[in-house]
């Protein structure tokens, strides 16, 4: 119908133009003598009749004929419509003053082709949409006498497809982040834009911490936390709760039943619910009434039968009241941002234990000495895929040597960390035998590679581990010596004095866990005071970033000067991390130095028994020299058992070095590469006890090997100064 006016007695008052305008008999037309019926006199009374609302429009948009429905939808006589055009009928009707209409009649009327319209009319204040066909009246020659309005109410199907829409733009918007407090947010904006004027969303204070919630005990309140709102006002004048503060309510209150029952209720709020609540909550119903909210909807937070929190909807500017309609449509709605938000929650509970779990992996601290100064940083990714399983170390190795390790393991959560947590024991463990970073890498590809048996047999145990990466170098202080190998890893930066950094070209190896191909090792002379930068892929490789830009950038950062190692850090990371990256990140700078001659003696010895008193006296004097006469007599067995043993069992050439760093080392190397066994001598045996003592004089003792041989070194602690 469309705001026009209708017809109720098109007999009694014709207008011109008007298809009641013949006479019409008191009953139906009889049928003539071969049973035909009268259709010229029937056709009026069958419009009249129609439970649709009809009406018909003159040239001049002027309303000539009604039947008893439309004048039913408006509550008027004809004679009270005849001669109005849309819009004309009462002030507020037609929703829009009834010029579009009127304007769509004129169209149809000049193109002579029929159109569907839709219309708003509040008759009586109650809002209803209605759908027209306007259709031209024409007669036999074509002419266009008017305009004829069929309308039909739909306005349960259009707040139907009303809500729809809403709940499909809630699947796209709602939930967009695994973050509580934006899911919230989320909500809150959604539901002002659609049918409310005032949101809160209020979560137990357990959720924000990523737990489940448990339900209160009875005779308790219940503690909420005011997590997001928003209001069709600027600023949300209505709330008298801040957003982030927590607040108490009753069980047995409005929201406190309404979060313990799980069930949406609405509620119409006149001055005699306002009396009613006033002493509970003096504050909310002064600005209820400041506002003059009128009605309120509150709905549970429940997401697999456990109640998170609730979200409250008012209305103030919209004069409707909310409908049961909208009790749905507000339910619905925080039925989905529930799972949301539990979603999110679950997903900080196990992003903290991840976390927590890959820091307490990580070096908290390095072992202080004097090869390399040291600063690194880790950083989680924050979009969601979890904690992943980067990881640095740093190791100190015999003969005051030092290895840098960044790796980097495939996969994300808490199953990445605990697999990047065993291969950083791995790491260690290996370098603890010397191993040469090539063969290293070896025993870690077989390590992963029976990970992924483990992983493909028990597959209920969390996603599985495809592989990881790594990147392994030995710097030597006494030589400047540095030996490198990777495994898939990208390739380190090298800083020299004098400001110039570039990519170290090491060869590629296949990460770890493909099997089957070997790696190769680089070895490098380092300058005193170089930096070497060892990172994982996160750093420079993200979804439309430019990674050769990207190095360029982290190549230039790291040659700008800085206060220290950490300063330079901070510049990388806020130069090529974006504030929520995409992957974790860790970075391992190293600034390598040198032993000086005063820190360091050898001496190449003959492969004859009398040299061992003389290797003795060597010892002897440089501990003197370096003022550590305390240790001269440990020192002086162990230098004896272990020359003696490698004129023994070794040959030549023999070599003694002492070396001064954190601790004292004494290192004995030998062209064998027979491996030394610690065994306990009987009580007549003549020999067999050397190591022995050596084990028990020292505070760790070890071998490791070398292309031309072997070296046995023993460390004790320095006396104390």
């Amino acid at each position: 119908m469309d705001g026009h006016g209708t017809g109720r007695d098109a007999a009694a008052e014709p207008g011109p133009d008007g298809p009641g305008g013949a006479d019409t008999p008191d009953g139906p037309p009889a049928p003539d003598g071969r049973g035909a019926v009268d259709m010229t006199a029937l056709a009026p009374l069958i419009m009249e009749q129609m439970p649709v609302p009809m009406a018909y429009y003159d040239r001049d948009c002027r309303r000539v004929w009604a039947n008893t429905a439309a004048l039913r939808v408006v509550d008027r006589e004809l004679w009270q419509v005849s001669g109005l055009r849309p819009g004309e009928l009462a002030p507020g009707v037609v929703v829009g003053g009834g010029q579009e209409l009127e304007q769509v009649m004129r169209e149809v009327m000049a193109s002579g082709e029929s159109r569907t319209y839709e219309t708003f009319l509040r008759p009586g204040g109650d809002e209803h949409v209605w759908t027209a066909v306007l259709s031209p009246v024409t007669d036999g020659d074509g002419r266009v006498h008017g305009c004829s309005v069929v309308t039909l109410d739909i306005t349960e199907q259009y707040r139907a497809r009303e809500r729809m829409a809403v709940l499909d733009e809630a699947s796209m918007r709602i939930g967009s982040t695994l973050d509580v407090v934006r899911t919230a947010e989320e909500l809150a904006e959604l539901a002002t834009e659609s049918f409310a004027d005032f949101v809160a969303v209020d979560l137990l204070e357990p959720v924000l911490a990523g737990d489940e919630p448990r339900p209160p005990p009875p005779g308790t309140d219940i503690v909420f936390r005011r997590t997001a709102q928003a209001s069709v006002l600027d600023g949300c004048p209505e709330s008298v709760v801040p957003v982030g503060e927590s607040y108490a309510l009753a069980r047995d209150s409005a929201m406190g039943r309404v979060l313990v029952r799980g069930e949406a209720v609405r509620q119409d709020v006149d001055e005699a619910a306002l009396v009613l609540w006033e002493p509970v909550d003096p504050e909310r119903v002064r600005s209820m009434r400041a506002h003059r909210v009128h009605s309120t909807l509150t709905a549970p937070l429940l997401a697999r039968g456990v109640s998170l929190g609730i979200a409250s909807f008012g209305r103030h500017r919209n004069p409707d009241p909310f409908d049961e309609n909208d009790l749905a449509l507000a339910g619905e709605l925080a039925a989905r941002a529930a799972v949301a938000v539990d979603n999110a929650r679950r997903y900080t509970r196990e992003h903290a234990t991840a976390l927590a779990l890959q820091r307490s992996l990580l070096p908290r601290r390095t072992v202080r000495q004097q090869a390399v100064e040291v600063a690194s940083r880790y950083l989680p990714n924050t979009t969601g895929a979890g904690i992943g399983g980067d990881w640095f170390d740093v190791i100190p190795l015999s003969g005051a040597r030092v290895a840098l390790v960044v790796g980097d393991v495939v996969g994300h959560g808490v199953q990445a960390s605990a697999t990047m947590g065993r291969l950083r024991t791995a790491v260690r463990t290996l370098a603890d035998v010397d191993l040469a970073p090539d063969e290293l890498l070896t025993q870690l590809d077989d390590l992963v590679l029976k990970l992924d048996r483990e992983e493909a047999v028990d597959s209920a145990g969390g996603s599985s581990v495809t592989g990881a990466t790594c990147l392994f170098a030995v710097y030597d202080p006494v030589t400047g010596h540095c030996s490198m190998a990777r495994a898939g890893h990208p390739e380190p930066v090298l800083v020299r004095p004098d400001g110039t950094a570039a990519l170290m070209e090491l060869p590629s190896g296949p990460p770890l866990g493909v099997g089957g191909l070997p790696f190769e090792a680089a070895e490098f002379e380092l300058p005193e005071r170089s930096m070497l930068a060892l990172y994982t892929d996160g750093l420079v490789e993200a979804p439309g970033r430019d990674t050769d830009a990207a190095l360029t950038v982290l190549r230039d950062t790291l040659a700008r000067p800085t206060g220290s190692l950490d300063d330079t850090c901070d510049a990388v990371m806020e130069a090529l991390l974006p504030a929520r990256p995409d992957d974790d990140v860790a970075l391992l700078l190293a600034r390598v130095g040198r032993l000086d001659a005063d820190h360091h003696a050898s001496w190449e010895l003959p492969c004859d028994p009398s040299v061992v008193a003389r290797a003795r006296k060597y010892a002897a004097a440089q501990l003197e020299a370096w003022g550590l006469t305390d240790a001269v007599f440990t020192t002086e067995l162990v230098v004896s058992e272990l020359v003696t043993n490698a004129i023994r069992y070794g040959g030549s050439p023999i070599r003694l070095r002492l070396i001064r760093d954190t601790a004292l080392v004494c290192e004995v190397s030998d062209g064998s590469s027979t491996a030394p066994h610690l065994r306990r001598a009987r009580i007549y045996d003549e020999g067999g006890r050397g190591l022995l003592l050596v084990a028990s004089l020292t505070e760790c003792w070890g071998t490791r090997y070398g292309a031309m041989g072997k070296t046995i070194w023993a460390e004790q602690p320095l006396p104390a100064s």
